[in-house]
Protein backbone atom coordinates (compact mmCIF):
# COMPACT_ATOMS: atom_id res chain seq x y z
CA UNK A 1 0.00 0.00 0.00
CA UNK A 2 1.35 3.41 -0.97
CA UNK A 3 2.18 5.61 1.97
CA UNK A 4 -0.15 8.55 2.53
CA UNK A 5 1.17 11.99 1.71
CA UNK A 6 -0.63 14.88 3.37
CA UNK A 7 -0.70 18.14 1.45
CA UNK A 8 -1.97 21.20 3.27
CA UNK A 9 -2.33 24.42 1.32
CA UNK A 10 -3.15 27.30 3.62
CA UNK A 11 -5.70 29.84 2.39
CA UNK A 12 -4.10 33.16 1.60
CA UNK A 13 -5.26 36.34 -0.06
CA UNK A 14 -3.51 36.90 -3.39
CA UNK A 15 -3.38 40.25 -5.15
CA UNK A 16 -2.32 41.04 -8.71
CA UNK A 17 0.11 39.23 -10.98
CA UNK A 18 2.71 38.75 -8.24
CA UNK A 19 0.51 36.13 -6.59
CA UNK A 20 1.73 33.33 -8.85
CA UNK A 21 5.33 34.16 -8.06
CA UNK A 22 4.81 34.35 -4.30
CA UNK A 23 6.70 31.63 -2.50
CA UNK A 24 4.44 29.43 -0.40
CA UNK A 25 5.61 29.43 3.21
CA UNK A 26 6.55 25.95 4.43
CA UNK A 27 4.32 24.41 7.06
CA UNK A 28 6.17 23.59 10.28
CA UNK A 29 5.07 20.04 11.08
CA UNK A 30 5.75 18.03 14.26
CA UNK A 31 4.76 14.51 15.26
CA UNK A 32 3.63 13.10 18.58
CA UNK A 33 4.30 9.45 19.45
CA UNK A 34 3.41 7.37 22.48
CA UNK A 35 3.77 3.70 23.38
CA UNK A 36 1.50 2.49 26.19
CA UNK A 37 3.01 -0.91 26.95
CA UNK A 38 5.93 -3.15 26.09
CA UNK A 39 3.57 -5.74 24.57
CA UNK A 40 2.36 -3.68 21.61
CA UNK A 41 3.23 -4.81 18.09
CA UNK A 42 6.67 -3.94 16.75
CA UNK A 43 5.35 -1.47 14.13
CA UNK A 44 3.77 0.53 16.96
CA UNK A 45 6.89 0.61 19.07
CA UNK A 46 8.46 3.80 20.32
CA UNK A 47 11.56 3.67 18.10
CA UNK A 48 9.67 2.70 14.95
CA UNK A 49 7.15 5.54 15.38
CA UNK A 50 9.93 8.09 15.83
CA UNK A 51 11.78 6.87 12.73
CA UNK A 52 8.58 6.70 10.67
CA UNK A 53 7.43 10.25 11.39
CA UNK A 54 10.89 11.77 11.02
CA UNK A 55 11.15 10.35 7.50
CA UNK A 56 7.48 11.07 6.72
CA UNK A 57 7.77 14.78 7.52
CA UNK A 58 11.22 15.41 6.04
CA UNK A 59 10.43 13.91 2.65
CA UNK A 60 7.54 16.35 2.09
CA UNK A 61 9.07 19.36 0.35
CA UNK A 62 6.31 21.70 1.53
CA UNK A 63 6.85 20.87 5.18
CA UNK A 64 9.50 22.00 7.57
CA UNK A 65 10.48 19.45 10.23
CA UNK A 66 9.50 20.87 13.65
CA UNK A 67 10.54 17.90 15.74
CA UNK A 68 9.33 14.62 17.21
CA UNK A 69 7.73 14.64 20.64
CA UNK A 70 7.60 11.17 22.17
CA UNK A 71 6.46 9.79 25.54
CA UNK A 72 7.52 6.23 26.25
CA UNK A 73 5.44 3.84 28.40
CA UNK A 74 3.01 6.32 29.98
CA UNK A 75 -0.75 5.82 30.51
CA UNK A 76 -3.02 7.74 28.14
CA UNK A 77 -5.90 8.50 30.47
CA UNK A 78 -4.61 11.97 31.28
CA UNK A 79 -1.86 14.39 30.23
CA UNK A 80 -0.38 15.31 33.62
CA UNK A 81 2.61 12.94 33.41
CA UNK A 82 3.24 13.23 29.65
CA UNK A 83 6.20 15.59 29.62
CA UNK A 84 6.83 15.54 25.86
CA UNK A 85 3.15 16.06 25.06
CA UNK A 86 3.04 19.08 27.34
CA UNK A 87 6.27 20.44 25.80
CA UNK A 88 4.76 20.07 22.31
CA UNK A 89 1.63 22.01 23.33
CA UNK A 90 3.85 24.76 24.76
CA UNK A 91 5.78 24.94 21.45
CA UNK A 92 2.48 25.24 19.59
CA UNK A 93 1.33 28.05 21.86
CA UNK A 94 4.66 29.84 21.29
CA UNK A 95 4.01 29.80 17.52
CA UNK A 96 6.73 27.30 16.59
CA UNK A 97 4.47 24.57 15.12
CA UNK A 98 1.75 24.79 12.44
CA UNK A 99 0.61 21.16 12.31
CA UNK A 100 0.81 18.04 14.48
CA UNK A 101 0.68 14.49 13.15
CA UNK A 102 -0.04 11.51 15.39
CA UNK A 103 -0.93 7.87 14.74
CA UNK A 104 -4.39 7.82 16.36
CA UNK A 105 -6.72 9.47 18.85
CA UNK A 106 -5.72 6.93 21.51
CA UNK A 107 -2.06 8.00 21.08
CA UNK A 108 -2.98 11.66 21.48
CA UNK A 109 -5.40 11.34 24.42
CA UNK A 110 -7.69 8.64 25.76
CA UNK A 111 -10.32 10.82 27.36
CA UNK A 112 -12.74 13.08 25.54
CA UNK A 113 -12.27 16.08 27.80
CA UNK A 114 -8.48 16.28 27.33
CA UNK A 115 -8.67 15.50 23.62
CA UNK A 116 -11.24 18.14 22.72
CA UNK A 117 -9.71 20.71 25.05
CA UNK A 118 -6.33 20.52 23.30
CA UNK A 119 -7.80 20.27 19.79
CA UNK A 120 -9.82 23.46 20.32
CA UNK A 121 -6.87 25.17 21.97
CA UNK A 122 -4.70 24.40 18.91
CA UNK A 123 -7.50 25.23 16.45
CA UNK A 124 -7.78 28.72 17.96
CA UNK A 125 -4.14 29.18 16.94
CA UNK A 126 -4.84 27.79 13.42
CA UNK A 127 -2.85 24.66 14.25
CA UNK A 128 -4.25 21.44 12.81
CA UNK A 129 -3.88 17.92 14.16
CA UNK A 130 -3.93 14.99 11.75
CA UNK A 131 -4.85 11.53 13.08
CA UNK A 132 -3.34 9.06 10.64
CA UNK A 133 -5.30 5.93 11.56
CA UNK A 134 -8.73 7.61 11.60
CA UNK A 135 -7.87 9.93 8.64
CA UNK A 136 -9.15 12.97 10.55
CA UNK A 137 -7.85 16.50 10.05
CA UNK A 138 -9.14 18.80 12.77
CA UNK A 139 -9.24 21.80 10.38
CA UNK A 140 -11.87 20.06 8.21
CA UNK A 141 -15.46 21.25 8.68
CA UNK A 142 -16.58 17.78 9.74
CA UNK A 143 -13.38 17.02 11.64
CA UNK A 144 -14.52 17.94 15.14
CA UNK A 145 -17.85 16.07 14.88
CA UNK A 146 -16.10 12.89 13.86
CA UNK A 147 -13.39 13.56 16.41
CA UNK A 148 -15.95 13.74 19.24
CA UNK A 149 -17.29 10.31 18.30
CA UNK A 150 -13.83 8.77 17.99
CA UNK A 151 -12.58 10.32 21.22
CA UNK A 152 -15.64 8.98 23.08
CA UNK A 153 -14.83 5.48 21.85
CA UNK A 154 -11.24 5.90 22.98
CA UNK A 155 -12.44 6.95 26.43
CA UNK A 156 -14.66 3.86 26.67
CA UNK A 157 -11.64 1.74 25.75
CA UNK A 158 -9.55 3.36 28.48
CA UNK A 159 -12.35 3.00 31.05
CA UNK A 160 -12.77 -0.65 30.09
CA UNK A 161 -9.03 -1.24 30.52
CA UNK A 162 -9.10 0.51 33.92
CA UNK A 163 -12.06 -1.64 34.97
CA UNK A 164 -10.30 -4.82 33.82
CA UNK A 165 -7.24 -3.92 35.89
CA UNK A 166 -9.49 -3.27 38.90
CA UNK A 167 -11.27 -6.61 38.49
CA UNK A 168 -7.93 -8.37 38.13
CA UNK A 169 -6.71 -6.82 41.37
CA UNK A 170 -9.92 -7.79 43.18
CA UNK A 171 -9.56 -11.37 41.96
CA UNK A 172 -5.99 -11.50 43.28
CA UNK A 173 -7.19 -10.03 46.58
CA UNK A 174 -9.88 -12.71 46.80
CA UNK A 175 -7.15 -15.32 46.30
CA UNK A 176 -5.17 -13.71 49.14
CA UNK A 177 -2.35 -12.63 46.84
CA UNK A 178 -0.48 -9.77 48.50
CA UNK A 179 0.92 -6.90 46.45
CA UNK A 180 3.49 -4.75 48.24
CA UNK A 181 5.88 -2.09 46.99
CA UNK A 182 8.81 -3.73 48.81
CA UNK A 183 11.24 -1.03 47.66
CA UNK A 184 9.62 1.38 50.14
CA UNK A 185 8.64 -1.22 52.71
CA UNK A 186 11.20 -1.60 55.49
CA UNK A 187 11.83 -5.11 56.76
CA UNK A 188 10.94 -7.09 53.66
CA UNK A 189 11.97 -7.73 50.07
CA UNK A 190 10.73 -10.23 47.49
CA UNK A 191 12.29 -13.49 46.37
CA UNK A 192 12.38 -14.66 42.75
CA UNK A 193 8.84 -16.08 43.10
CA UNK A 194 7.46 -12.75 44.32
CA UNK A 195 7.03 -13.85 47.95
CA UNK A 196 7.80 -11.48 50.83
CA UNK A 197 10.97 -12.43 52.71
CA UNK A 198 12.57 -10.76 55.73
CA UNK A 199 15.64 -8.52 55.44
CA UNK A 200 17.36 -9.27 58.80
CA UNK A 201 19.10 -5.92 59.37
CA UNK A 202 15.93 -3.97 58.53
CA UNK A 203 13.84 -6.28 60.71
CA UNK A 204 16.03 -5.28 63.68
CA UNK A 205 15.07 -1.64 63.10
CA UNK A 206 11.36 -2.58 63.12
CA UNK A 207 11.81 -4.53 66.39
CA UNK A 208 13.66 -1.58 67.91
CA UNK A 209 10.80 0.81 67.03
CA UNK A 210 8.19 -1.42 68.69
CA UNK A 211 10.37 -2.04 71.74
CA UNK A 212 11.17 1.65 72.33
CA UNK A 213 7.56 2.70 71.81
CA UNK A 214 6.26 0.21 74.38
CA UNK A 215 8.98 1.34 76.79
CA UNK A 216 7.43 4.83 76.69
CA UNK A 217 9.44 6.60 74.01
CA UNK A 218 7.57 9.08 71.79
CA UNK A 219 7.32 8.90 68.00
CA UNK A 220 9.60 11.95 67.74
CA UNK A 221 12.07 10.47 70.23
CA UNK A 222 12.25 7.16 68.35
CA UNK A 223 12.90 9.03 65.09
CA UNK A 224 15.66 11.15 66.61
CA UNK A 225 17.35 8.05 67.98
CA UNK A 226 17.31 6.39 64.55
CA UNK A 227 18.70 9.54 62.93
CA UNK A 228 21.46 9.75 65.54
CA UNK A 229 22.49 6.17 64.74
CA UNK A 230 22.56 6.90 61.00
CA UNK A 231 19.68 4.55 60.15
CA UNK A 232 17.91 5.48 56.91
CA UNK A 233 14.17 5.25 56.22
CA UNK A 234 12.71 2.76 53.73
CA UNK A 235 12.94 5.52 51.10
CA UNK A 236 16.65 5.93 51.86
CA UNK A 237 16.25 9.31 53.58
CA UNK A 238 18.12 10.32 56.75
CA UNK A 239 15.16 12.08 58.40
CA UNK A 240 12.55 10.04 60.25
CA UNK A 241 9.17 11.76 60.48
CA UNK A 242 6.80 10.86 63.36
CA UNK A 243 4.18 9.77 60.79
CA UNK A 244 6.65 7.26 59.29
CA UNK A 245 7.28 5.72 62.72
CA UNK A 246 3.54 5.61 63.42
CA UNK A 247 2.81 3.84 60.11
CA UNK A 248 5.31 1.13 61.03
CA UNK A 249 3.57 0.68 64.39
CA UNK A 250 0.18 0.38 62.65
CA UNK A 251 1.18 -1.86 59.73
CA UNK A 252 -0.33 -5.33 60.14
CA UNK A 253 2.13 -6.77 57.61
CA UNK A 254 4.77 -6.89 60.35
CA UNK A 255 2.78 -9.66 62.08
CA UNK A 256 2.60 -11.68 58.86
CA UNK A 257 -0.92 -10.54 57.93
CA UNK A 258 -2.12 -8.30 55.12
CA UNK A 259 -5.19 -6.09 54.77
CA UNK A 260 -5.87 -5.81 51.04
CA UNK A 261 -7.69 -3.05 49.17
CA UNK A 262 -7.05 -0.36 51.81
CA UNK A 263 -7.58 2.28 49.12
CA UNK A 264 -9.76 2.43 46.02
CA UNK A 265 -9.64 4.37 42.73
CA UNK A 266 -12.74 6.56 42.55
CA UNK A 267 -12.00 8.17 39.17
CA UNK A 268 -10.32 6.23 36.37
CA UNK A 269 -9.36 9.48 34.58
CA UNK A 270 -7.62 11.29 37.44
CA UNK A 271 -6.47 8.02 39.08
CA UNK A 272 -7.62 9.56 42.37
CA UNK A 273 -7.42 7.06 45.24
CA UNK A 274 -9.17 7.38 48.59
CA UNK A 275 -9.28 5.36 51.77
CA UNK A 276 -11.62 2.39 51.32
CA UNK A 277 -14.42 3.16 53.75
CA UNK A 278 -16.92 0.64 52.45
CA UNK A 279 -16.55 1.49 48.74
CA UNK A 280 -15.37 -2.07 47.97
CA UNK A 281 -14.77 -5.25 50.00
CA UNK A 282 -11.51 -5.54 51.91
CA UNK A 283 -9.64 -8.80 52.37
CA UNK A 284 -7.67 -9.61 55.49
CA UNK A 285 -5.15 -12.40 54.90
CA UNK A 286 -3.69 -14.00 57.99
CA UNK A 287 -0.25 -15.64 57.92
CA UNK A 288 0.40 -14.51 54.36
CA UNK A 289 4.14 -14.23 55.01
CA UNK A 290 6.73 -14.54 57.79
CA UNK A 291 6.20 -12.18 60.73
CA UNK A 292 8.79 -9.79 62.20
CA UNK A 293 6.72 -8.77 65.24
CA UNK A 294 4.69 -11.19 67.45
CA UNK A 295 0.94 -10.55 67.24
CA UNK A 296 0.73 -9.89 70.99
CA UNK A 297 3.37 -7.15 70.75
CA UNK A 298 1.59 -5.55 67.78
CA UNK A 299 -1.73 -5.44 69.65
CA UNK A 300 0.01 -3.96 72.69
CA UNK A 301 1.34 -1.21 70.42
CA UNK A 302 -2.21 -0.54 69.10
CA UNK A 303 -3.49 -0.33 72.66
CA UNK A 304 -0.70 2.07 73.60
CA UNK A 305 -1.36 4.22 70.51
CA UNK A 306 -5.00 4.46 71.54
CA UNK A 307 -4.07 5.25 75.16
CA UNK A 308 -1.71 8.07 74.20
CA UNK A 309 -4.30 9.60 71.87
CA UNK A 310 -6.97 9.49 74.59
CA UNK A 311 -5.40 10.89 77.76
CA UNK A 312 -8.20 12.57 79.71
CA UNK A 313 -7.28 13.71 83.20
CA UNK A 314 -8.46 15.94 86.01
CA UNK A 315 -11.90 16.48 87.48
CA UNK A 316 -13.14 17.91 84.15
CA UNK A 317 -11.54 15.09 82.13
CA UNK A 318 -9.48 17.46 79.98
CA UNK A 319 -7.63 15.92 77.05
CA UNK A 320 -3.84 16.04 77.49
CA UNK A 321 -1.11 15.56 74.92
CA UNK A 322 1.17 12.60 75.54
CA UNK A 323 4.73 13.57 76.43
CA UNK A 324 7.76 11.36 76.87
CA UNK A 325 10.34 14.12 77.20
CA UNK A 326 11.10 12.79 80.68
CA UNK A 327 10.60 9.25 81.94
CA UNK A 328 7.95 10.40 84.45
CA UNK A 329 6.05 12.63 82.00
CA UNK A 330 2.43 11.52 81.42
CA UNK A 331 2.78 8.76 84.05
CA UNK A 332 2.80 10.94 87.18
CA UNK A 333 -0.71 11.75 88.41
CA UNK A 334 -2.38 13.89 91.07
CA UNK A 335 -4.03 11.85 93.84
CA UNK A 336 -6.40 14.75 94.53
CA UNK A 337 -7.96 15.68 91.14
CA UNK A 338 -6.52 12.96 88.88
CA UNK A 339 -4.73 15.30 86.46
CA UNK A 340 -1.15 14.76 85.32
CA UNK A 341 1.89 16.28 87.01
CA UNK A 342 4.14 18.40 84.79
CA UNK A 343 7.81 19.26 85.15
CA UNK A 344 8.46 22.97 85.62
CA UNK A 345 10.85 25.12 87.67
CA UNK A 346 11.05 27.80 90.33
CA UNK A 347 13.53 30.64 90.31
CA UNK A 348 15.21 30.75 93.72
CA UNK A 349 17.75 33.57 94.00
CA UNK A 350 18.49 33.33 90.28
CA UNK A 351 18.88 29.55 90.39
CA UNK A 352 16.45 27.14 88.72
CA UNK A 353 14.99 24.42 90.90
CA UNK A 354 13.01 21.78 88.99
CA UNK A 355 9.70 20.72 90.49
CA UNK A 356 6.62 18.70 89.46
CA UNK A 357 3.18 20.29 89.79
CA UNK A 358 -0.44 19.33 89.10
CA UNK A 359 -1.52 20.74 85.72
CA UNK A 360 -4.98 21.70 87.02
CA UNK A 361 -3.32 23.76 89.76
CA UNK A 362 -0.95 25.38 87.21
CA UNK A 363 -3.68 26.25 84.68
CA UNK A 364 -6.65 27.06 86.93
CA UNK A 365 -5.11 28.19 90.20
CA UNK A 366 -4.59 26.75 93.72
CA UNK A 367 -8.29 26.91 94.60
CA UNK A 368 -9.05 24.16 92.03
CA UNK A 369 -6.50 21.67 93.40
CA UNK A 370 -4.66 21.90 96.68
CA UNK A 371 -2.21 19.04 96.11
CA UNK A 372 1.45 19.72 96.77
CA UNK A 373 4.33 20.69 94.52
CA UNK A 374 7.04 18.01 94.54
CA UNK A 375 10.73 18.74 94.19
CA UNK A 376 12.20 16.65 91.38
CA UNK A 377 14.81 15.14 93.68
CA UNK A 378 12.08 13.98 96.09
CA UNK A 379 10.09 12.40 93.23
CA UNK A 380 13.17 10.56 91.93
CA UNK A 381 14.03 9.38 95.45
CA UNK A 382 10.50 8.00 95.94
CA UNK A 383 10.67 6.02 92.68
CA UNK A 384 14.12 4.61 93.45
CA UNK A 385 13.10 3.73 97.01
CA UNK A 386 10.28 1.60 95.55
CA UNK A 387 12.63 -0.04 93.02
CA UNK A 388 15.26 -0.81 95.66
CA UNK A 389 12.57 -2.23 97.98
CA UNK A 390 11.54 -4.51 95.13
CA UNK A 391 15.13 -5.73 94.78
CA UNK A 392 15.49 -6.19 98.53
CA UNK A 393 12.46 -8.53 98.44
CA UNK A 394 14.62 -10.95 96.45
CA UNK A 395 13.30 -14.52 96.24
CA UNK A 396 10.07 -13.72 98.12
CA UNK A 397 9.23 -11.06 95.54
CA UNK A 398 10.06 -13.46 92.70
CA UNK A 399 7.65 -16.08 94.14
CA UNK A 400 4.88 -13.48 94.35
CA UNK A 401 5.44 -12.49 90.74
CA UNK A 402 5.46 -16.12 89.58
CA UNK A 403 2.08 -16.64 91.26
CA UNK A 404 0.77 -13.69 89.24
CA UNK A 405 1.95 -15.41 86.04
CA UNK A 406 0.05 -18.62 86.91
CA UNK A 407 -3.11 -16.58 87.46
CA UNK A 408 -2.74 -15.03 84.00
CA UNK A 409 -2.08 -18.35 82.22
CA UNK A 410 -5.39 -19.74 83.51
CA UNK A 411 -7.39 -17.32 81.36
CA UNK A 412 -9.80 -18.76 78.74
CA UNK A 413 -9.41 -15.96 76.16
CA UNK A 414 -7.65 -18.13 73.56
CA UNK A 415 -10.47 -20.69 73.63
CA UNK A 416 -13.08 -17.94 73.10
CA UNK A 417 -11.12 -16.54 70.13
CA UNK A 418 -10.95 -20.01 68.55
CA UNK A 419 -14.73 -20.41 68.89
CA UNK A 420 -15.37 -17.07 67.19
CA UNK A 421 -12.95 -17.91 64.35
CA UNK A 422 -14.88 -21.12 63.62
CA UNK A 423 -18.18 -19.24 63.63
CA UNK A 424 -16.77 -16.50 61.39
CA UNK A 425 -15.60 -19.04 58.83
CA UNK A 426 -19.09 -20.57 58.66
CA UNK A 427 -20.82 -17.18 58.32
CA UNK A 428 -18.43 -16.03 55.59
CA UNK A 429 -19.07 -19.17 53.51
CA UNK A 430 -22.80 -18.61 53.91
CA UNK A 431 -22.45 -14.96 52.83
CA UNK A 432 -20.52 -15.92 49.66
CA UNK A 433 -23.26 -18.41 48.71
CA UNK A 434 -25.97 -15.75 49.09
CA UNK A 435 -23.92 -13.19 47.14
CA UNK A 436 -23.35 -15.62 44.27
CA UNK A 437 -27.11 -16.27 44.09
CA UNK A 438 -27.80 -12.53 44.07
CA UNK A 439 -29.72 -12.76 47.36
CA UNK A 440 -29.70 -10.22 50.18
CA UNK A 441 -26.91 -10.79 52.72
CA UNK A 442 -27.11 -7.57 54.74
CA UNK A 443 -28.13 -9.37 57.96
CA UNK A 444 -25.19 -11.77 57.64
CA UNK A 445 -22.77 -8.90 57.02
CA UNK A 446 -23.97 -7.30 60.27
CA UNK A 447 -23.45 -10.57 62.17
CA UNK A 448 -19.95 -10.93 60.74
CA UNK A 449 -19.08 -7.34 61.73
CA UNK A 450 -20.31 -8.02 65.27
CA UNK A 451 -18.25 -11.23 65.52
CA UNK A 452 -15.16 -9.41 64.25
CA UNK A 453 -15.61 -6.69 66.87
CA UNK A 454 -15.88 -9.35 69.60
CA UNK A 455 -12.78 -11.11 68.30
CA UNK A 456 -10.82 -7.86 68.18
CA UNK A 457 -11.78 -7.09 71.79
CA UNK A 458 -10.67 -10.57 72.87
CA UNK A 459 -7.42 -10.27 70.89
CA UNK A 460 -6.62 -6.99 72.64
CA UNK A 461 -7.42 -8.58 76.02
CA UNK A 462 -5.23 -11.55 75.15
CA UNK A 463 -2.40 -9.25 74.05
CA UNK A 464 -2.76 -7.26 77.26
CA UNK A 465 -2.52 -10.43 79.37
CA UNK A 466 0.40 -11.67 77.30
CA UNK A 467 2.12 -8.29 77.71
CA UNK A 468 1.56 -8.39 81.45
CA UNK A 469 3.07 -11.87 81.50
CA UNK A 470 6.13 -10.63 79.59
CA UNK A 471 6.55 -7.64 81.90
CA UNK A 472 6.45 -9.90 84.96
CA UNK A 473 9.09 -12.15 83.37
CA UNK A 474 11.25 -9.10 82.66
CA UNK A 475 10.85 -7.88 86.25
CA UNK A 476 11.78 -11.32 87.64
CA UNK A 477 14.91 -11.31 85.46
CA UNK A 478 15.69 -7.75 86.61
CA UNK A 479 15.40 -8.78 90.30
CA UNK A 480 17.60 -11.86 89.78
CA UNK A 481 20.32 -9.77 88.14
CA UNK A 482 20.25 -6.95 90.70
CA UNK A 483 19.42 -8.69 94.02
CA UNK A 484 20.90 -6.93 97.04
CA UNK A 485 22.08 -3.95 94.95
CA UNK A 486 21.10 -0.32 95.51
CA UNK A 487 20.49 1.49 92.22
CA UNK A 488 20.58 5.18 91.32
CA UNK A 489 17.87 6.93 89.31
CA UNK A 490 17.98 6.09 85.60
CA UNK A 491 15.49 7.27 82.95
CA UNK A 492 15.78 4.09 80.85
CA UNK A 493 15.14 1.85 83.85
CA UNK A 494 12.13 3.93 84.95
CA UNK A 495 10.60 3.84 81.45
CA UNK A 496 11.01 0.08 81.40
CA UNK A 497 9.48 -0.97 84.72
CA UNK A 498 7.34 1.89 86.15
CA UNK A 499 3.67 2.01 85.12
CA UNK A 500 2.71 5.21 86.95
CA UNK A 501 3.25 7.35 90.05
CA UNK A 502 0.40 8.89 92.05
CA UNK A 503 1.19 11.89 94.24
CA UNK A 504 -0.74 12.47 97.49
CA UNK A 505 -0.24 15.15 100.12
CA UNK A 506 1.70 12.82 102.39
CA UNK A 507 2.83 9.88 100.24
CA UNK A 508 3.48 8.38 96.79
CA UNK A 509 1.98 5.23 95.25
CA UNK A 510 4.45 3.66 92.81
CA UNK A 511 2.90 1.12 90.39
CA UNK A 512 5.16 -1.28 88.49
CA UNK A 513 4.31 -2.63 85.04
CA UNK A 514 3.95 -6.08 86.59
CA UNK A 515 0.92 -4.92 88.58
CA UNK A 516 2.73 -4.57 91.94
CA UNK A 517 2.17 -1.32 93.87
CA UNK A 518 4.21 0.22 96.70
CA UNK A 519 3.42 3.06 99.05
CA UNK A 520 6.36 5.35 99.78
Amino acid sequence: MTEKNIMVIPARKRVGSTAAKEQIKKLRVAAYCRVSTETEEQNSSYEVQVAHYTEFIKKNTEWEFAGIFADDGISGTNTKKRDEFNRMIAECMDGNIDMVITKSISRFARNTLDCLQYIRQLKDKNISVYFEKENINTMDAKGEVLLTIMASLAQQESQSLSQNVKLGLQYRYQQGKVQVNHKRFMGYTKDEDGNLIIVPEEAEVIKRIYREYLEGQSLVGIGRGLEKDGILTAAGKPRWRPESVKKILQNEKYIGDALLQKTVTVDFLTKKRVKNEGHLPQYYVENSHEAIIPKELFLQAQEELHRRNNIYTGADKNKRLYSSKYALSAVTFCGDCGDIYRRTYWNIRGRKEFVWRCVTRIEQGPETCKNRTVKERDLYDAVMTAINKLLAGGDNMIRTLEENIHAIIGDTTEYKISEINTLLEEKQKELIKLANKGQDYEHLADEIDELRDKRQTLLVEDASLSGENERIDELIEFIRKNKFRTLEYDDKLVRKIIQNVTVYEDRFIIAFKSGIEMEI
